[in-house]
């Protein structure tokens, strides 16, 4: 598991903790059972807080990413499909409001910017 933190961010570090896993976790490069480092370990490779790994950590387990066993640490859980479908459409909705207001700024009509989504969409 690779996290890269950013201090230029405007995100708190908990929050582009539990990002960067999910990302991972739904691209499969994180699969069902495989174990994450522990928190104390993953504060000390960082160069951050305990509390802060414990706050990811817990955000993670809270929206059903991980589970943690005690005694034995935090591993990635079985995803409902269904959980990753809805995440990912957040991440989509996201990534197309922000393509939207910069459509806006920048004097793009709609049928421009579809015509845009029409042709990466068919590209990969």
């Amino acid at each position: 598991m690779e996290i890269i933190i950013s201090n230029s961010s405007g995100k708190p570090i908990y929050e582009q903790i539990t990002d960067q896993v999910k990302s991972q976790i739904m691209s499969g490069q994180l699969r069902a059972g495989d174990a994450l480092p522990s928190m104390r370990a993953l504060a000390q490779s960082l160069r951050i807080s305990l509390i802060t790994t414990k706050r990811a950590y817990n955000d993670l387990e809270a929206e059903g990413f991980i589970e943690t066993v005690a005694g034995k640490g935090s591993f990635v859980a079985a995803q409902d499909p269904q959980l990753l479908r809805e995440a990912n459409l957040k991440l989509a909705e996201d990534g197309i409001r922000r393509a939207v207001e910069v459509a806006k700024r920048g004097g793009i009509t709609k049928e421009e910017l579809t015509e845009m989504v029409d042709i990466l969409y068919e590209s990969d």
